[in-house]
């Protein structure tokens, strides 16, 4: 009889360690819908960004593409799905060198692409320049790096109005400056109107973007160890001979990315020309942006307007395609 209470009582211990195996197999197992839950929370979470993603970007484009094909113009703005389709005649009109428009539209692509050119390349030269100055220790950097980042922190209808009014001929500060004070000029210039309003785009464009360039590089430096330039100099290399062979090389990766983010702001830039010079920019400085609202909400045709902005869009594609392809196999080529 107690042989026969001894043997059930090892039997329910053994159970009873059986089940808490099993139970803690099954703790440390999830089940099928905790795991769904889990794999799911970074979708969900990201619902948000996608969904103002598709609203304020995919869907307008996705529409300003079909309006692309129509022959949309100011008769049929109450109802734009009811305009006739055109097919690719709006594109022939935008790319037809030999006609008004197109030869227009071509003027302002290569004003576009000399501005960009001189905006990027002096923006991106002292943002590297400022951020290399203020790498040493010295008193007052921390204020001459808040004072850098000033137009970076302006409102940019705030800071161009301002720059508009330093333009102005009769009583602008820049003709005080040239003219009044230096007299380097025999009469004050007009630098809201004609060949010289370009020099004001690019000023007022270099003045605003050059801060971005100088945080995303002075970020870059602080990844460059110290001990670098502290062999270098016992090894003999000078200032600029740590620029050329430490610096740069260790900022080409940001460097890269930098470029082409400056590239695609500065081309596609609407609100400096806009209240720069208002809806009619001048001639010299008819940029793409400023050409294509012109094209769509000046003479209300809107159809080779979208046409306009699909021929830019596939432009930038095709040139950020380019570049990443060339920097990738760069960044290859130097890694081997």
């Amino acid at each position: 009889m107690t042989a026969s209470v001894t043997t059930d009582s090892r039997t329910e211990q053994s159970d009873r360690v059986t089940s808490r195996g099993t139970g803690g197999a099954r703790r440390r197992l999830p089940r099928i819908p905790d795991r769904i839950r889990q794999g799911g929370l970074p979708y969900l979470l990201l619902l948000p960004a996608v969904l103002l993603e598709l609203l304020v970007h995919l869907i307008p484009m996705i529409i300003g593409i079909v309006m692309s094909f129509r022959e949309l113009t100011q008769f049929y703005i109450n109802n734009w799905g009811g305009a006739p389709w055109s097919g690719f005649d709006n594109y022939k009109i935008a790319v037809d060198v030999n006609a008004p428009i197109g030869e227009a539209l071509l003027h302002s692509f290569f004003v576009t692409c000399v501005f960009t050119f001189f905006a990027v390349g002096l923006a991106w030269l002292f943002g590297v320049a400022a951020a290399i100055m203020l790498q040493e220790n010295f008193r007052g950097r921390g204020f001459l790096r808040a004072i850098f980042l000033v137009p970076y922190a302006l409102p940019v209808y705030a800071a161009v109005i301002t720059w508009a009014f330093m333009f102005q001929r009769d009583n602008g500060l820049v003709n005080h400056v040239i003219h009044d004070q230096l007299g380097l000029t025999d009469q004050p210039s007009f630098w809201l109107i004609g060949d010289n309003s370009i020099y004001a785009l690019i000023v007022v464009s270099v003045w605003k973007g050059w801060p971005f360039a100088f945080l995303i590089v002075m970020a870059g430096l602080q990844n460059i160890p110290r001990e670098l330039y502290e062999a270098s100099a016992i090894d003999g290399a000078g200032i600029w001979q740590q620029i050329r062979k430490i610096t740069l090389p260790a900022l080409r990766p940001v460097n890269q990315v930098l470029v082409l983010v400056l590239f695609l702001w500065t081309f596609n830039d609407f609100n400096t020309p806009y209240v720069l010079f208002g809806k009619a920019a001048p001639s010299s400085a008819d940029l793409i942006s400023i050409h294509i609202y012109q094209s769509s909400f000046v003479t209300w045709n809107f159809g080779t307007g979208s046409a306009m902005s699909v021929l830019l869009l596939l432009f930038l594609l095709v040139v950020t395609a380019v570049y990443l392809l060339i920097t990738s196999r760069g960044r290859k080529g130097s890694d081997a």
